[in-house]
């Protein structure tokens, strides 16, 4: 009987070796694995702090920009509409790669105030979704974000200027573009150098589509309105074969709800409400994250959908989804990856 049991215990304990075996070799990471959810590191093994973000690519190295959240996320009471978590503003922060895989931190490219009460810059006040354009004539690099109140009642653009990606950023204001409120927002620059802006207006009933002056400043005046009254946010442009492309969420505050993606032939023409382009486990809630981006690997069609996982009670440790997208004709697809690998050769 004893013989039994020692044998029993000896299976048991080859068996449970091998499990965790097998677990330790499912976590481990591909050098060029991209896996949504993690906490993603920098080269330096800090966490990397870029949410609401998007992506540059400059003179062959790829700058990530994105919201530098405070450690303390608090829930402001006085809004009762809806769940106003938030943590504080502490600026603007960059990091960049050559292959989309390891990052350095560069720092942050536009600082809080801390000292001016006043300042849209101060960090009780909001800085989201900073995306970042290069103009070709002006040689600046030109910020655009989304400035609020801690309400969200201001709602207004917020612009700044450098003379490197790296910054330092020079603000210089804010203001409601073609008179409207903005909240969400975005950048685009067209294959002819023009740019929009692109951002949630009407109190996040409809988005704007605005052509930019030639420094890319400021709005020219020429606008259209699109997805009147279908209340969508968390736009993200691109263009692909002739055709634009503009992925959304819907206005649920920081829980997560179901992407929608329209096309049109032009930024400022109709456009074509297409559905959720999102596939897999949890698709109906965007893979428990929100739009914020969608980057183009250089010189390729190949484009990765990015997203906030939002951690709304501990927003600096909200994770980052990306994943690639798919194309049938002018069809996108967006399905769930848990964990897939970037072609090194594809990047450039």
């Amino acid at each position: 009987m004893k013989r039994k049991n020692k044998l029993l215990l000896c299976w048991l304990l080859v068996f449970a070796v091998y499990l965790l075996g097998s677990c330790v070799n499912k976590s481990e990471k591909k050098p060029n694995e991209i896996i949504s959810g993690e906490v993603w590191r920098d080269i330096n093994g800090n966490f990397i702090n870029a949410h609401g973000g998007g992506i540059l690519y400059h003179e062959g190295r790829y700058y990530w920009y994105g919201e530098f959240k405070g450690d303390s996320t608090y829930r402001l009471e006085r809004v009762k509409s809806w769940e106003c978590w938030r943590a504080d503003a502490q600026g603007v922060s960059c990091y960049s790669s050559t292959d989309l895989l390891h990052w350095r931190y560069e720092g942050i490219v536009l600082a809080s105030l801390p000292n001016d009460s006043l300042s849209d810059l101060h960090p009780s006040q909001i800085i989201e979704r900073p995306k970042v354009l290069y103009n070709d004539k002006t040689r600046k690099f030109v910020l655009w974000m989304h400035i609020d109140s801690p309400d969200y009642e201001k709602a207004v653009a917020g612009v700044a200027v450098a003379d490197s990606p790296t910054g330092p950023f020079v603000y210089l204001g804010s203001f409601k573009p073609n008179g409207l409120d903005s909240r969400d927002q975005t950048l685009f620059k067209d294959t002819d150098g023009k740019a929009y802006h692109i951002c949630s207006t009407d109190w996040n009933k409809s988005l704007m589509v605005s052509l930019l002056t030639d420094d890319y400043t400021k709005p020219s005046g020429v606008y259209k309105r699109i997805l009147i009254r279908q209340k969508r946010e968390a736009p993200a442009v691109f263009k692909r074969k002739g055709k634009y492309y503009l992925l959304s969420s819907g206005c649920t505050g920081w829980d997560p709800n179901r992407a929608s993606y329209a096309v049109a032939d032009s930024m400022l023409g109709t456009w074509s409400v297409q559905g959720d382009p999102c596939t897999g486990t949890d698709a109906d809630k965007t893979f428990y994250g929100q739009s914020t981006f969608v980057l183009q690997i250089e010189g390729k069609d190949e484009y990765i959908a990015m997203f906030d996982r939002w951690n709304k009670t501990d927003l600096i440790h909200s994770s980052y989804i990306w994943l690639p997208i798919e194309f049938t004709d002018h069809n996108m697809v967006i399905p769930w990856k848990e964990r897939w690998s970037l072609d090194l050769k594809n990047i450039k």
